[in-house]
């Protein structure tokens, strides 16, 4: 090759390689060539899947067209859905024919917030279905839909009919100026298509409780899945926190419970392997928990024995509760007034036995429920006057001996002395006729009545709706006083009565710590002067805790409260001391000629514990005595 001929290759060469780096792609070029090429790969792809989604739905398709055809009850898969109504003067209750099962509830006696009747669900609140094992197919009565007949006002059967003649009937019938309902579910010539050791069928049971009254933290905090164990009491789950439990025990029903209303399944041949669950909701959401049920119950294949169930949709009533109880269609006892939670075995008797009737005979007199509280109140007030006179009578004797209890501390000033100073005060507390105890014990007599009542007032639904004075509702919290936004720890309202009931509680503590410092020495008081500080704390506390509770509630605890006042002032002004300490003079004088007499009761109980406590303080010294030698 001659020079030239190379000089022109070389040339060629430079110019090629030139216009390759000028022409080249930039770097943002290249970068969205390739953001081209994955979302062309990607597009693709998409598509692959779609295609291999409709494949498969396809085949799925055809699957259940052919399980359609050869299914026991393929005729009813598919349809219209409508409503079937079975009512009387008290509960409207709505069934679906999709499904057989009632679908929405409302009580005509009792009104929500906006003046309509209470509807505790509907078709987008709750759900119940019924599954049943086949030999060749699972049946769930969700998935059909059923056919109406035998309809009446109270009475319904919903039937599916199956392709070889034998249906599944679903009877219902709302029993006469009640809010229960008779539920039986029965096979007819399907014996063949379940298998000879298929005993149960399954329940799924959830509802949304909705929220029914004003007070969201209220109501939540009355309301719970509760249940009743076969041959046992009831119990629940919690109300406020999240809880599933799986039951061992046979169960006789199963309760989704508002503070004043309830859904409740029964089982006549009994729930068993229930799984229960309640999750509370959010506030202002509308409704207050998410309840769920799983379990099973009794099934005849062969529809000799249908399975037995009845659904009560009814207000928190105590008596009608137990009136409920006998429509019980079998011998069981469902104890249905439970669902009115009354507080723990003591308080529940004292309420159950005392408190209830005493309501129940003000209630009937057509008082304003304002009045009957009232009443009420006073009621008890005079029932445990003697013991509240005790108890002023006994720190008043204490009041009138302080200036010998101080001879006695001006006698025994150093603290080595102190128990020797102990015993001289008892002995003269038992010469003078005095318990040091007899305050205190009169005064927890009381509690058991004042526990029971704050159980039995936010349950009692004689309540709800009822307006007196500035409140409107006395089931909830009174709330004239409110701003928009909430206020941390107080919300968004202030409850007046909430408020004059920690008021009254403030001037009680400070006429009991009075009492007290009347009647204890300087260097008592001082040791106490914490315990005051802490006394005080708790009305104020109390409002914090109270300001969202019913104003019913807080009502009663105010008139308790101002009660509690007027008996002290009472009792102040009807006691001389002047005759009370001639009295306990008498006494003494009296126990002075009878040197022989012991001490008795818990003073006596004291004495002997101190002179144990003595005499090992005196081994003590001795022993140390000892060592030093």
């Amino acid at each position: 090759m001659d020079k030239n001929t190379l000089t022109g290759f070389i040339l060629i060469a430079a110019v090629l390689i030139g216009f390759s780096y000028f022409s080249r792609p930039s770097e943002a070029e290249m970068e969205a060539q390739r953001r081209q090429q994955d979302s062309i790969a990607m597009a693709q792809q998409k598509a692959q899947m779609a295609q291999e989604a409709k494949e498969k739905a396809e085949i799925a398709h055809q699957a259940q067209v052919a399980l359609d055809t050869t299914s026991l009850f393929y005729a009813h898969r598919r349809g219209e859905a409508q409503d079937v109504v079975l009512e009387n003067e008290l509960i409207k209750l709505t069934f679906n024919t999709r499904g057989g099962t009632v679908q929405k509830v409302e009580l005509k006696e009792y009104k929500n917030q906006q003046g309509g009747p209470v509807t505790l669900f509907d078709e987008k609140d709750a759900r119940m279905q019924f599954m049943l094992g086949g030999k060749m197919e699972n049946i769930n009565s969700g998935d059909f839909f059923f056919t109406p007949i035998n309809v009446s006002d109270t009475t319904l059967t919903m039937r599916l009919q199956a392709s070889t003649g034998g249906t599944l009937d679903f009877d219902y019938t709302l029993l006469p100026h009640s809010y229960m309902v008779d539920f039986t579910i029965r096979a007819n010539g399907l014996g063949n298509f379940f298998s000879p050791s298929m005993k149960t069928l399954d329940i799924a049971w959830n509802e949304m409780a909705r929220q029914q009254e004003k007070g969201f933290d209220f109501e939540s905090r009355y309301s719970s899945l509760t249940y009743k164990i076969k041959n046992e009491g009831t119990d629940y789950l919690s109300e406020t926190s999240a809880e599933s439990e799986k039951i061992a025990e046979p169960l006789d029903w199963v309760a989704f419970k508002n503070q004043f209303f309830s859904c409740v399944l029964i089982a006549h041949q009994d729930f068993t392997e229930a799984h229960l669950s309640s999750t509370p909701q959010q506030k202002a959401s509308g409704y207050l928990k998410d309840y769920e049920a799983d379990m099973k119950t009794f099934f005849d294949p062969n529809g000799k024995t249908p399975t037995q169930m009845q659904m009560l949709f009814a207000p928190n009533n105590y008596h009608l509760l137990q009136h409920t109880n006998k429509l019980s269609a079998s011998d069981k006892d469902l104890e249905l007034e439970d669902l009115v939670y009354l507080g723990w075995p003591l308080f529940k008797w004292i309420n159950r036995f005392f408190i209830i009737y005493i309501f129940d005979w003000l209630s009937s007199l057509g008082l304003s429920m304002g009045i009957v509280l009232l009443l009420l109140t006073i009621l008890v007030k005079v029932l445990v006057y003697p013991t509240t006179r005790k108890s002023y009578l006994s720190s008043a004797k204490m009041r009138v001996l302080k200036p010998k209890i101080d001879e006695l501390n001006a006698k025994y000033p150093k603290p080595e002395d102190a128990m020797k100073k102990q015993q001289e005060t008892m002995q003269l507390y038992s010469q003078y006729g005095v318990s040091p105890m007899g305050g205190c014990l009169p005064m927890l007599l009381q509690m058991p009545i004042w526990i029971a009542l704050f159980n039995f007032v936010p349950n009692a639904i004689e309540l709800r709706g009822e307006s007196f004075l500035w409140a409107s509702d006395l089931s909830a919290y009174d709330d004239v006083i409110r701003w928009d936004k909430p206020i941390w720890l107080i919300g968004d309202h202030l409850s007046i009565f909430c408020l004059l009931f920690c008021l009254t509680n403030i001037v009680n503590t400070w006429i009991s710590m009075r009492q007290q410092q009347n009647s204890m020495t300087g260097e008592q008081a001082q040791q106490m002067k914490f315990m005051q500080y802490m006394m005080y704390i708790m009305p104020v506390a109390f409002f914090f805790m109270f300001n969202n509770y019913s104003s019913g509630l807080n009502y009663y605890y105010f008139l308790s409260g101002l009660t509690s006042i007027l008996i002290m002032w009472f009792l102040r002004k009807t006691t001389d001391d002047k005759k009370l300490l001639a009295k306990l003079e008498a006494n003494y004088q009296a126990n002075k000629a009878n040197p022989n007499k012991k001490m008795s009761g818990m003073a006596a109980r004291l004495e002997a514990l101190q002179k144990q406590q003595q005499a090992i303080l005196e081994e003590q010294k001795k022993k140390q005595a000892q060592n030093k030698k």
